[in-house]
């Protein structure tokens, strides 16, 4: 029990993943309803040897160490109706900061505060229906391409910029790795079928984040969920941008953007097998950007007779040049979508432009520990000149201290195979990174 609680909460609190917080206190439960006090806390401590010159804040050469943070508290409450039907909603606060020297991207500058307003949605379900509207995370899939609003800048991108794009501001306070910040500005979602069979989501989604240009989106989510596994197919169409936001950034394709994906994942009827891919194909709004595609195929299979029940699993990516990866995020684990913990975060690639090779190993010693080892190798990058193709190995912990402390050390070692990449040089980078998240 244990074990299965220290995987579902590492993945709850660290990712964009889950719309549900890490821990709720009930303050009411009656035949009516119930009430709770929904409370989550997330520290990091970073450092890395090497910074990276991605968004063109020159500040390659010199170490970083840094803390983010940031705790979120809020209610939620449902309201029993009749013949089953349900009203619910939610409403949250959150403050986050970062400290220290900022990121190794230079991303943050190690000033961000901010308290505002995260969740604020009402909704209502019955046997057949569920409709929800108001600001409030939202994934699809294993988050290849939507999985929360989670891209929070700090203020390193508008200080470069001071004084050169009125009215661009791109801040949210900081926990630009912890990604604080979920939930969309504006959604409305209508999904439509249970736990098995075929069910699907019609939803429309306003961003209210300057790094990702505000985007407003609409879609389907269609699936079809047995017992060895859920096929899925999702159709999105951009229907605008903020033009300030969107020119500074590269993303006026996005005014326009049409993406489709065919999805799958299961076990096929086979016990401790896990299969997973996607294959996505992307036209954009307008000529800034290429028109791209990008799948991924995975296998893998977890030895349940052995101790500590080690698990294998491989997974080939590629991404065409022009590909957009949209709102992508952490959701099954560490490597899924970040891949790598210093590309994916600082260097690049960013599920872009780049073929990937990944290898992940993952055991579980005690009830309350499980360590894992990932290997990416990127290649095939910048357009096909190979510029930020590199290596990365992470290996990383998790471990359940008691019911009120959950510890997440990782070590990273990076190694660009040019000189031309984003880190200025092919030297290893070291990075290092612990996470202490703190059930209420």
């Amino acid at each position: 029990m244990k074990k299965m609680f220290a995987k579902s909460l590492l993945t709850a609190a660290v990712t964009a993943a889950v719309a549900m917080p890490v821990h709720a206190y009930n303050l009411h439960t009656s035949d009516a309803g119930e009430v709770n006090l929904d409370v989550e806390a997330i520290l990091g401590a970073f450092s890395s040897e090497e910074t990276y010159d991605t968004v063109g804040l020159a500040n390659t050469g010199e170490s970083r160490d840094w803390q983010e943070a940031y705790i979120k508290a809020g209610i939620s409450a449902t309201r029993n109706l009749e013949n089953g039907a349900a009203a619910y909603g939610a409403v949250s606060l959150l403050a986050s900061g970062t400290w220290g020297d900022g990121d190794a991207m230079g991303i943050q500058t190690g000033d961000e505060r901010e308290l505002d307003l995260e969740d604020a949605y009402i909704g209502y379900r019955n046997d057949m229906f569920d409709i929800s509207i108001g600001r409030q995370n939202i994934s699809f899939g294993d988050g290849f391409l939507i999985n929360g609003d989670s891209l929070n800048f700090g203020e390193g991108l508008d200080d470069a910029l001071a004084g050169g794009v009125p009215g661009f501001e791109s801040d949210r306070g900081g926990a630009y790795w912890l990604a604080a910040r979920k939930a969309f500005d504006k959604t409305a979602i209508v999904r439509v079928g249970g736990d098995s069979g075929l069910r699907s989501d019609i939803f429309w989604i306003e961003s209210d984040n300057a790094a990702q240009a505000s985007t407003e989106l609409a879609g389907i989510n269609l699936e079809y969920v047995t017992e060895t596994g859920t096929f899925g197919a999702m159709y999105l169409e951009g229907l605008d941008v903020d033009d300030t936001e969107a020119g500074v950034l590269g993303l006026t394709h996005r005014d326009g953007q049409e993406t489709f994906s065919l999805r799958y994942q299961g076990s096929a009827g086979v016990e401790n097998l896990f299969l997973s891919g996607e294959f996505v194909t992307q036209d954009q709004g307008d000529a800034s950007r290429k028109d791209g595609d990008a799948w991924y195929v995975e296998a893998g299979w977890t030895f349940a007779d052995v101790a500590w029940s080690p698990s294998v699993n491989y997974r080939y990516s590629t991404f065409d040049e022009g590909f957009d990866p949209l709102f992508f995020g952490f959701n099954r684990g560490y490597g899924t979508w970040f891949q790598g913990e210093v590309a994916a975060n600082y260097a690049g690639p960013f599920n872009s432009d780049t073929d990937v090779h990944h290898l992940a190993v993952k055991a579980a010693p005690t009830e309350t520990l499980a360590v894992g080892a990932l290997f990416f190798d990127f290649s095939n990058t910048a357009g096909g000149t190979d510029a930020n193709d590199g290596q990365e190995l992470d290996i990383y912990a998790e471990w359940v201290v008691n019911d009120h402390l959950i510890i997440s050390p990782l070590v990273g070692f990076y190694t660009p195979d040019s000189n031309s990449s984003t880190q200025g040089s092919d030297d290893t980078n070291t990075y290092f990174q612990v996470l202490a998240i703190v059930p209420f």
